[in-house]
């Protein structure tokens, strides 16, 4: 079968395609047909040796996958083979075939498409449980939202107003925030131009928001700390910027505020029944609507490393998905 390797820590022009043997499921594990795996910032970070973790060489990137069940392993109840599903891994999704856990895979509903699903598991995971679980987003509360065109950043802003808060959302420039718009966000601030601060300001009456969602850091978690209202809870989802916040502790105590770390990924092994939880209700948003995923592009396996390139330079809106074997 064809996969995409990484053989040595680099940027996404080191990967190559290669074919290696297929795997076989062992106890607890499913083996999937993989149909459409889903690009992620955290596959540079790891390509590059700068993830949290570190697979053995060679691996293949990809971490949410959607595709058909072709068997299980021993031990392994509730899923059966034919069946639709999405599945997270810790590596491994952009090859034709995957070995993942049991508990790390997902029967979707019946409208819900291939490369829709392979997009679905780690967005949309991360902003749920970041504003449910985490900053226990509240109706009535004022959510700010950055990198609001990007593929987690405006999960956040569907999700928010799922929950019944006023989404402030920004990005970097009117085209890119003509994207949260369509979804739903109640207000916008365009980075390039405004002021966060001022405009955060203006849009409250000088209350300041009560949760903030960034995946950016660097000065935007900056400027975010001092836009918030006295309570206010600020979501470190990311460092896309390149550059993680050093958080002054005495604005911390003034403001009576709690700076949160979200890493969705250590959910699945410290609390696996949550997770399910969490996406048993986005499966009912998606079904009803609330959410609309927005696959901007899609890319066949062999250009793999264009996709990631895209993602790296910060020009993708929505997801990326690498369609692979969808029939």
């Amino acid at each position: 079968m064809r996969a995409v390797l990484c053989q040595g820590w680099g940027g996404p022009a080191s990967l190559t395609i290669m074919d290696i043997p297929e795997p076989s499921a062992g106890p607890g594990q499913v083996r999937l047909k993989v149909a459409a795996a889903g690009l992620n910032f955290a596959d540079i970070l790891m390509i590059a040796g700068k993830y949290q973790e570190k697979p053995k060489f060679p691996f293949s990137p990809g971490l949410e996958v959607a595709g058909t069940v072709l068997d299980v392993g021993p031990g392994v109840s509730g899923i059966i083979p034919g069946q639709r599903v999405m599945a997270v891994l810790d590596h491994g999704g952009f090859s034709e075939q995957v070995l993942a856990r049991a508990e790390d895979v997902f029967p979707i509903p019946q409208s819900m498409d291939f490369i829709t699903a392979a997009g679905f598991p780690i967005a949309y995971g991360t902003s749920h449980i970041a504003l449910w679980e985490r900053a226990n987003l509240k109706a009535g509360e004022t959510l700010l939202v950055h990198g609001a065109a990007g593929g987690v950043g405006l999960t956040a802003v569907e999700i928010g107003k799922a929950l019944g808060a006023t989404v402030i959302a920004s990005a970097n420039g009117q085209e890119r925030l003509a994207v949260p718009a369509a979804h739903g966000a109640d207000h916008l601030i365009d980075t390039k131009t405004e002021d966060i601060r001022s405009r955060v300001r203006e849009l409250t009456d000088n209350r300041g928001v009560d949760v903030v969602y960034d995946p950016i850091g660097g000065e935007i978690f900056d400027k975010s700390l001092r836009s918030i209202a006295w309570g206010a809870r600020l979501l470190t989802i990311g460092f896309a910027s390149g550059t993680p916040p050093q958080i002054p502790a005495n604005i911390l105590l003034v403001k009576n505020c709690a700076a949160i770390g979200l890493y969705w990924g250590s959910y699945r092994r410290h609390a696996p029944m949550l997770v399910g939880e969490s996406f048993r209700q986005l499966f009912c948003w998606f079904e009803d609507g609330k959410l609309k995923p927005l696959i901007s592009q899609t890319f066949p396996l062999e250009s793999a490393v264009t996709a990631l390139q895209m993602l790296e330079e910060r020009r993708a809106i929505g997801k990326l998905v690498l369609t692979i074997d969808p029939t």
